[in-house]
């Protein structure tokens, strides 16, 4: 009786710890399944973004940037060599006199600058890319505060990507940009005739001693991504600025390295902001960046690097509730389950390849969600295939996964829905004697 009683007592353990392992050789198994699915997403993504980025660029033009005009002369300086030269009668010094010509620039004594962009989001492939089209004009006024009158050269940089100026050298533009529209007037009103050059609109102008001259330039043209203006390239001192910029969108974010601006006006769908500065000595520029839409590759990549965890958390409290139920879960039924949750994950990764972000979502939750419940029902009845497994996987799958619809807050969400399982596990078990639950098990009669 008593080795009997032992063999009783060694068998549900031993069979227990079976099963505990069945399951785990399950949940890894499903782990690197998970892992070769987040990592084909993952190199879908990245192997494409380049490329799509590209192709954007080269129909929406780069990330705008603009720079202010350049207004100069040249003036001519002297300077003398002295050599000398060796003849049988005695050196000899002889002096030459070299003409050099050194760029003098006109102060930028006031500029007024508007831009209004308007958003497009583009989708290519599994990416999203913010767009826009932007109306450009600005009036600017140059001084001429040197001596005498001058001959000036005014030099207008098209759109620029890492413009820099070194002495007299400006430096690359980019190419890809284009712009229509593009006009030069005086303070009249009259067209200014102008040459494009080196990526530069160049025209000459005839300056009188202290005299004031306004232009107005204005285009349109469009971007991505961002769009700044480059208030005191060069120079870092800036007179007299006033920069508008208006936007058809609300949630405007301003990169670290720009300034603020000075007043703003926001609505519901629009953002109005005003830079305005008398006198200022800073190598900052101002800008915006333009809303970034969810990213359907980088979320459905990681939504299944976290599908192991999710499925730990639904393994754990369905076999909880099943031994306080004494429901009977093979560890078949578990991995049948967790085929149900890999479908999921596999048809949202290719269903955001043809529609919208949350279609997928609710398309691939509904089929994993009816798949699971349907095979629970022939095994443990509806009522519990509903009640604990169809909620568990609602919350474990569904809304866990939703989360990472909430950037910065899916730790938080994932973390608040661990504590509140292990509440629920807690209070659910708290006065359950496992041993008579096991007892109970292997005294139910087979179906």
């Amino acid at each position: 009786m008593a080795a009997s009683a032992r063999q009783n007592e060694a068998y549900p353990q031993e069979a227990f710890v079976k099963r505990f392992l069945a399951i785990a050789v399950i949940w890894l198994g499903c782990t690197v399944a998970w892992m070769i699915l987040g990592g084909t997403l993952n190199l879908r993504t990245d192997s494409h973004s380049g490329s799509l980025g590209s192709e954007v660029n080269a129909l929406w033009g780069p990330p705008g940037q603009q720079a202010p005009p350049l207004a100069k002369y040249q003036r001519i300086e002297l300077t003398e060599e002295v050599t000398v030269e060796q003849k049988p009668e005695g050196n000899s010094k002889k002096i030459v006199q070299h003409e050099t010509k050194v760029d003098v620039p006109l102060s930028l004594d006031s500029s007024n600058v508007h831009a209004k962009l308007t958003l497009e989001q583009q989708r290519k492939g599994l990416l999203w890319f913010p767009t826009y089209g932007i109306d450009f004009h600005a009036d600017y006024t140059f001084l001429n505060d040197r001596v005498g009158a001058h001959d000036v050269t005014v030099h207008f940089p098209l759109q620029t990507t890492g413009t820099t100026e070194t002495g007299s050298t400006r430096g690359s533009q980019t190419n890809s940009a284009s712009f229509d529209g593009f006009t030069v007037q005086d303070s009249r009103g009259q067209a200014v005739d102008y040459q494009i050059v080196a990526g530069e609109a160049v025209f000459l102008r005839h300056f009188e001693p202290g005299e004031r001259q306004q232009f107005r330039i204005a285009y349109r043209t469009r971007g991505t991504t961002s769009f700044r203006y480059l208030m005191a390239e060069g120079t870092g001192r800036v007179h007299d600025l006033t920069v508008q910029i208006e936007t058809n969108f609300a949630n405007v974010d301003f990169p670290t390295d720009t300034l603020s601006p000075t007043s703003r006006t926001l609505t519901a769908n629009s953002f109005s902001g005003t830079w305005h500065f008398d006198s200022l000595i800073s190598t900052s520029s101002i800008g915006i960046e333009l809303p970034q839409l969810l990213n359907p590759g980088p979320l459905a990549t990681k939504v299944t690097f976290f599908a192991p965890v999710s499925l730990l958390f639904f393994f754990f409290v369905v076999a909880v509730l099943g031994q306080v139920r004494g429901r009977e879960i093979h560890p078949m039924h578990y991995f049948l389950l967790s085929c149900a949750f890999f479908a999921f994950h596999l048809l949202f990764a290719y269903l955001v390849d043809r529609l919208s972000i949350g279609v997928s979502f609710a398309i691939a939750s509904g089929v994993s969600v009816f798949l699971v419940v349907s095979y629970a029902r022939l095994f443990v009845g509806w009522m519990f295939a509903v009640r604990e497994i169809g909620i568990a996987q609602v919350l474990y799958l569904v809304l866990f996964s939703y989360s990472f619809f909430w950037d910065g807050f899916t730790g938080l969400a994932i973390t608040i829905g661990a504590i509140a399982t292990l509440f629920f596990v807690m209070q659910t078990t708290g006065r359950s004697d496992w041993r008579l639950i096991g007892q109970a098990r292997r005294a139910m009669p087979a179906e």
